[in-house]
């Protein structure tokens, strides 16, 4: 049976969640909490289902920390952790996930324990985006276990041997098959009774949790608990912000979680698409074709302009992928680009332009380093006199905009969770 002061410490944690910071706490109390045999599991985790914990573990952790690996736990499965590793390598995919979340949970107050990961320079910064930066042969590892996304190999690691195998092992024997009809001593309640083989792992009510590590999760029901968490985490900030108590960082990432997650580039070619929308015309040829008039298609040039922020918030390489793509579009029209380099000003080597036929790359001297501001490009296209047909405008969204939208569309494609005033905001991550 489990120690009452660890049942009494993880139910006091949980209620204060509840009291204290009520979006944390609702998803919290989604997660059925179940002890573990240390050697199964080294501290606390979650297959997504319930939430396991070391009883070794917890005991040793402060209320204040407590709150905090409960959190992290139910932030794991509110974040739909297990449902976006896709094609990464998942011992750097759970680096990243543990430092996208705890930054998140001190800034909302709470107290790490010991041996959480915690890097500065990734704050506000999602698991995708802090997974190019974790190198495939660090060591660091999480403070817990991620039981959603392991393999069948790593699983049958954590069970131990039965208990003849065990016992075997013991006397520096092979491990061989039980035979009670040649001399072997046959499992009894004694020998149970005795300490032979491993105590089953035990819930909260101190029952017994046989099929532990918990199986992986199939793709029916990852998509499943996507959906439900997914309900769960909106459902949670709804009543933690009736209650007056949903702090500004969680209000933030609700909010981004929440807003539909579409395919950039899918949508970036849709509007370039649509801004060079062949047309039939209708003018009059000339006579000597004829008294009939028909349509003819025409096809005009459209004139997009591109932006690219260089405040320091986008890396090189997220930049060479930005212009690949808007080369490929490009590729399938008549566009000409105007390309802008910006900070808090526009790079005095811009702007470069590309003419239809003319392969779009990255220039030379477009970096920069200051802050960010958006109306110098809105000020110099005032200046020119001529609208584009459409801006695109690759940014993090944390600068100064205009204070009047323009008349022209403009497409901003964010990286993080900035927010934009006026136009159609895509997000990139």
């Amino acid at each position: 049976m489990l120690n009452d002061d660890i049942e009494t410490k993880l139910s006091a944690a949980r209620t204060r969640l509840i009291l204290e910071r009520p979006f944390l706490g609702a998803l919290v109390l989604r997660l059925p909490m179940k002890a573990a045999r240390p050697e199964r599991c080294k501290s606390i985790g979650t297959d997504v289902r319930a939430l396991y914990y070391n009883p070794d573990y917890i005991r040793q952790l402060t209320l204040e920390q407590t709150q905090f690996v409960l959190a992290h736990e139910a932030l794991h499965c509110a974040l739909s952790h297990f449902a976006r590793r896709q094609h990464r390598v998942k011992q750097r995919w759970d680096i990243a996930c543990d430092l996208a979340i705890n930054p998140l949970l001190i800034k909302d107050g709470l107290k790490p324990p010991p041996g959480v990961l915690l890097e500065s320079g990734y704050e506000d910064m999602t698991a995708e985006e802090i997974y190019p930066f974790i190198k495939d042969d660090l060591q660091q590892e999480t403070h817990d276990d991620h039981f959603y996304d392991q393999d069948q190999h790593n699983r049958d690691q954590r069970k131990p041997p039965p208990p003849q195998q065990q016992q075997d092992a013991g006397r520096g024997e092979e491990p061989r098959e039980s035979d009670a009809g040649q001399g072997e001593r046959p499992e009894t309640d004694e020998n149970q009774a005795s300490g032979a083989g491993a105590a089953p792992e035990l819930d909260e009510q101190g029952e017994e949790d046989e099929d532990f590590p918990p199986p992986p999760l199939n793709e029916t029901e990852r998509e499943q608990l996507a959906v439900q968490w997914r309900q769960r985490l909106a459902g949670a900030a709804q009543q933690a912000q009736q209650a007056g108590k949903l702090s500004s960082t969680m209000a933030r990432l609700v909010d981004h979680l929440l807003q539909p997650q579409l395919p950039w580039r899918m949508l970036l070619a849709r509007y370039m698409t649509a801004s060079a929308r062949d047309d039939y015309s209708y003018f009059r040829p000339s006579r000597r074709e004829g008294e009939a008039i028909f349509p003819t298609l025409r096809s005009s040039q459209v004139d997009v302009m591109v932006v690219v922020d260089t405040s320091g918030s986008v890396r090189d390489q997220e930049i060479r992928e930005f212009i690949t793509e808007i080369d490929a579009i490009k590729g399938q029209m008549r566009a000409r680009i105007t390309l802008h380099a910006c900070d808090a000003a526009l790079s005095k080597n811009g702007p470069w332009i590309y003419e239809p036929w003319e392969a779009f790359t990255v220039p030379v001297g477009m970096q920069g380093s200051g802050g960010t501001r958006f109306t110098p490009v809105f000020d110099w296209i005032r200046a020119q006199g001529s609208n584009p047909d459409l801006l695109v405008y690759f940014t993090d969204a944390d600068g100064e905009f205009p204070k009047q939208e323009p008349e022209f569309p403009v497409l901003w494609l964010v990286k993080g969770r900035g927010k934009v005033p006026w136009g159609q905001r895509i997000q990139l991550n």
